[in-house]
């Protein structure tokens, strides 16, 4: 397999440093931390450069909190001069890394997503039990503890299958090992950018196995979730103990103990919806939320700017499912509400 070199330099250009700043600052303009970096942009960005280019970069210190939604995860976020370095890094080693993914690995990738993976898995369900009338039962499985679990050692010789510059392996190396509060050798930060390549990196051992030595054909990823399609429910209970095991041995990882069997008629969970034969719905989580929210806007906890902005975006997300009569009536209940409150 074929390694790249000369990366350091692409990373130095004051081209990818300015486009790296650009891309931190994305929907941050206007915070402290940024607005102290752009009073003094240029001198920042050559420091970023220098910083790469001699080996000198040292990375801030964490800053750990937890968020609650879609589910309770620890997050570890380091000042904003280290996330425009990452931006430098992973501007140059995401392509890499990217096109040896396969198809069917949809998280944190261009032109892939929640919804393109939402899409994937619908068309699939709708040919299979629609189309062709065959009865299919679902592998639906998560990795327990992903991000966490991650072992060093394994992932930076996956890396150095992808890449041969010495000094960018060097750095890799030195952001894998800073993981803030986990242990040292296992675990890499949610929060970090170069965390989302990585654990793409790391699970893309597991989708070449699943697809090339298993020869798996309905197998779809987002993150550690996945999902393998079939009709044999004695076939599909064969291949989760092969990947068990595999995962175990070779990844140092193991499953959810809610991975199932489950009958797709039944519904199949998957990047946030829920997807049947012919139709998919939101998850009842996800318009709790919105219920919480309008409920929040109502009483006055919350400001109406800060109210639209997050509205939307969970309104985005409901709407990529069959939920034209929902949307539509929540919509009505907004506007109500803010002619109330007028």
């Amino acid at each position: 397999m074929k390694t790249e070199k000369q990366l350091l330099n692409k990373m130095c250009s004051p081209g990818n440093a300015l486009l790296a700043y650009r891309k931190a600052r994305k929907c941050k303009r206007y915070r402290p931390d940024v607005l102290q970096f752009e009073a003094n942009r240029e001198i920042n960005l050559l420091r970023a450069i220098e910083d790469l280019k001699n080996g000198t970069y040292t990375a801030g210190k964490y800053f750990v909190f937890k968020v609650f939604e879609p589910k309770e995860r620890l997050i570890m976020a380091l000042p904003f001069y280290d996330r425009v370095i990452q931006h430098m890094i992973v501007n140059v080693v995401e392509p890499i890394f990217n096109r040896r993914f396969i198809m069917h690995s949809y998280a944190c990738r261009k032109d892939k997503g929640v919804h393109e993976a939402s899409k994937a898995l619908a068309r699939w369900l709708y040919n299979l039990q629609v189309r062709q009338k065959k009865k299919i039962y679902a592998i639906k499985a998560d990795v327990h503890h992903y991000f966490q679990s991650i072992d060093h050692e394994i992932l930076k010789a996956e890396v150095r299958r992808y890449i041969s510059d010495k000094a960018v392996i060097k750095l890799l190396d030195y952001i894998i090992d800073y993981n803030g509060i986990y242990p040292d050798g296992v675990g890499i930060p949610v929060g970090n950018l170069t965390s989302q390549i990585f654990a793409n990196v790391y699970l893309n051992i597991l989708d070449h196995y699943i697809k090339h030595d298993l020869g798996v054909q309905y197998y779809i990823r987002y993150m550690d979730d996945f999902v393998i399609l079939g009709e044999d429910p004695a076939e599909l209970r064969e291949l989760l103990a092969k990947i068990e095991k595999f995962l175990n041995e070779k990844l140092r990882l193991s499953l959810n103990p809610k991975t199932k069997i489950i009958a797709a008629k039944n519904g199949v969970d998957f990047a946030g919806y829920r997807h049947f034969p012919s139709f998919v719905i939101c998850r009842k989580a996800a318009t709790r939320r919105i219920r919480k929210l309008i409920h929040s806007f109502e009483t006055g906890e919350i400001p109406e700017e800060y109210f639209n902005k997050s509205i939307e975006s969970r309104m985005g997300h409901i709407e990529h499912a069959d939920t034209y009569r929902l949307c539509a009536s929540i919509r009505a209940e907004i506007r109500a509400l803010k002619v109330d409150n007028k």
